[in-house]
């Protein structure tokens, strides 16, 4: 046995490394072995400035040790390796920054070296292996998360902060497309386009849509991500002001680093148009107090929105003295600034900055409004829009066909304007009409008897809550999933339209973009949630012992299993459809995919009263008109609620019919079944639901009843 070891050990002889040793830098000189000769002082300064800045080396010296005639070592050595940084250690020594018999951390080769100083060498610089840019990507993550800023790391590698700011971005995309591009799945170009979107969801989302497509571009998957989100250029973000909008409350998705031009999205576009009216009708107001009859609002006015209207003859008020001082002076200024920089191929920033300023305030003095007749401005109107560049457009003086001042007849002057039959005018106060986009622009609590649609968002959010209740719905009945799941699958087999399917065979999960606050806690999203992660907690986490967990399950596992997977591509979700763009969902695909989640809640038998919600504040009740929440209260509980709470104020009519409705069965319209009517609870329309005191009794009885003063009671009107 000891032989046969013996044996063993001498067929397969043991490595012996060489030793490392210090040795001083002046006993130390460049190899003619060295393989590299061209371009040696390439990126030296990088080098140089990187072993400055560490006051170390990361990598010590290959060297060899240089023999006397008679073959004795004489105490000095060659670098046949290392020969980069030997020329960095150079001239650090030569800049003072280090000893010239300092001390350098070498490999000293051993005497009985079976590679020559050619061949190691060559070795170092052939068999190296060039880092993953994900690794560096990484790496720059873990200095900053480490405490160095980003213009530190930038000085540190020699480039720019907005290109680390780049990397730092890359390393923050969803660890699954990070593995992806880690696998050579995608290129860098897509994994850029990412970032335009922070949202983990939602870039797998758009990645599952385009993987399986040869039409992956960079720009397409960049629509995808920001399609419902408006840019930072458009005229409406530059209107407000980003400022603004981000104080009202607004998210903006981060600024997309790979686009020079690029400033971000704003991700709440009801908000951001929401914003703009109520801006353009601010201006409209202070433009009416000038007395000008009608006021047509609209962010985009069409082609010839003022022909056959007669312009007003205007005149343009005088500059004062103090004025076309400063009018000059800015032009003298203007002069001498391109004067001064006259050839220049690239203004200095400051300098295009203040010759914009000087432009902005010239303007200003050519384009005053113009100065009218107050007897023309009555029966004369103004146009108010936003031009491509988000900036305000007043087109004042235009009169129409209809407000033309009748002619004389019979050599009769006209009647006044005003004026009662017997010749004596009477002051007429006359409001100034004001139309947005062609609507009436009336203030809420003048309409009481107008119904407006419901937002988009709130739609969008109410049939979230839809959609997560079938869910639940559909994970609980394995039939219902098991006919649902069939169904698709024989419409794909057979050729069948399956545009604006609401169950997605693939079983990618719909994600809810917008959502309430309450959504996360609602009854179904709980049961949803306890149900997934049961499933979880038993799922072997293998793929080949996942199928055989799969095969051994009972039938009532399986298809319970199925149930819950197929749920999870359920879509009731109502979007803004897209008539325009192939991307989006078209107006037959959207009024499809309505049908079908209707098909499936009837089939279910879903009730969303039973599976938990209530219309509240927050949900419905707080985002709604008064006329909608009094529609609501007299559908629920009966005109005698609806009556006692039409007095309040908002807030407070929408805290009252929160508890009117709470258990009236009542829904709004998006979360109705498509043939349902609203029904009244037996006996609302009679007694209805107890009231609180200071609505319930007779307002005489009320005041009546407390003694003292009575003016604290008419503190609701």
């Amino acid at each position: 046995m000891a032989r046969a070891a013996r044996k063993k050990s001498a067929a397969v002889p043991m490595i012996v490394f060489s030793r490392a040793r210090d040795i001083p830098f002046n006993r130390i000189r460049l190899s003619d072995s060295n393989v590299r000769e061209v371009d040696v002082e390439a990126g030296l300064d990088e080098l140089t400035f990187d072993i400055d800045r560490r006051e170390d080396l990361v990598q010590g010296l290959n060297v060899r040790a240089i023999l006397d005639a008679d073959g004795n070592e004489t105490g000095d050595f060659e670098t046949p390796a290392g020969g980069r940084r030997y020329r960095s250690i150079a001239r650090l020594v030569k800049a003072g920054r280090f000893p010239e018999d300092g001390l350098v951390p070498c490999i000293v080769k051993k005497a009985d070296a079976k590679t020559s100083a050619v061949d190691d060498s060559l070795a170092e610089n052939v068999l190296r292996l060039a880092l993953h840019p994900l690794d560096q990507f990484r790496a720059f993550k873990r200095m900053v998360d480490g405490g160095m800023s980003e213009a530190e790391v930038a000085t540190a590698y020699f480039t720019t902060e907005r290109y680390v700011a780049q990397r730092l971005a890359l390393a923050k995309v969803s660890p699954k497309l990070l593995e992806v591009y880690a696998e050579n799945g995608m290129t860098l170009a897509l994994l850029e386009t990412f970032t335009a979107n922070p949202d983990h969801a939602r870039q797998e989302q758009v990645w599952d849509a385009v993987r399986q497509s040869h039409y992956r571009e960079p720009w397409h998957v960049r629509q995808m991500l920001t399609e419902t989100s408006v840019p930072a250029s458009d005229k409406r973000a530059m209107f407000i002001g980003l400022d603004a909008y981000v104080a009202a409350g607004g998210p903006v998705l981060p600024r997309y680093l790979f686009d020079e031009e690029d400033g971000g999205w704003l991700d709440d576009v009801p908000l951001l148009d929401r914003l703009v009216a109520d801006k353009l009708r601010t201006v409209a107001d202070e433009v009416a107090s000038e007395g000008w009859k009608w006021i047509a609002v609209s962010l985009d006015l069409p082609l010839g929105h003022e022909r056959g209207l007669r312009v007003l003859a205007g005149t343009l008020p005088e500059l004062t003295r103090k004025e076309r001082k400063q009018r000059e002076a800015l032009r003298d200024e203007y002069d001498a600034l391109m004067a001064e920089h006259d050839g220049c191929d690239e203004l200095p920033d400051e300098i295009h900055q203040r010759l914009s300023e000087i432009e902005a305030a010239l303007d200003a003095f050519e384009n005053r409004p113009a100065i009218y007749d107050p007897a023309e401005i009555a029966g004369a109107g103004a146009f108010i829009s936003v031009d491509s560049d988000g900036d305000l457009v007043v087109e004042r003086g235009y009169v129409r066909p209809e407000d033309e001042p009748a002619a004389a007849v019979d050599g009769e002057a006209p009647e006044a304007v005003g004026a009662d039959g017997d010749g004596t005018e009477e002051p007429r106060v006359m409001r100034t009409v004001i139309t947005i986009g062609g609507e009436p622009a009336e203030p809420e609590e003048d309409e009481e008897d107008v119904i407006r649609p419901l937002s988009e968002r709130l739609v969008a959010e109410l049939t979230a809550h839809r959609t997560l209740a079938l869910r639940d719905a559909v994970g609980a009945n394995p039939q219902v999933a098991l006919t649902a799941l069939l169904h698709k699958l024989v419409r794909d087999t057979f050729g069948r339209s399956t545009t604006g399917a609401a169950v997605g065979a693939s079983v990618r999960e719909v994600y809810f973009r917008e959502q309430g606050p309450d959504l996360k806690d609602s009854p179904y999203a709980q049961s949803v949630k306890e149900r997934h992660d049961g499933w979880k907690a038993d799922l072997p986490s293998d793929d080949d012992a996942l199928w055989d967990w799969l095969a051994a399950l009972d039938e009532a596992s399986r298809l319970a299993l199925l149930a819950h997977c197929v749920s999870y591509g359920v879509n009731a979700l109502y979007e803004r459809p897209n008539p325009i763009s192939a991307s989006g969902i078209s107006q037959h695909g959207l009024d499809l995919r309505m049908a079908e989640a209707d098909r499936l809640a009837r089939t279910t038998g879903l009730d969303m009263i039973e599976a938990g919600f209530r219309p509240t504040v927050e949900n419905y009740l707080g985002r709604v008109p008064k006329t909608r929440i009094l529609e609501a209260v007299r559908e629920g509980a009966g005109d005698r609620a609806a009556d006692l709470i039409a007095h309040l104020k908002k807030g407070d009519m929408a805290e009252e019919a929160e508890r009117l409705l709470a258990e009236t069965g009542w829904l709004p319209e998006p979360l109705r079944p498509l043939d349902a009517e609203p029904e009244l609870e037996a006996g609302t329309e009679g007694d209805g639901e107890a009231l609180p005191a200071f609505l319930a009794g007779d307002e005489e009885e009320a005041v009546g009843s407390v003694e003292g003063d009575p003016e604290h009671l008419v503190a609701a009107e």
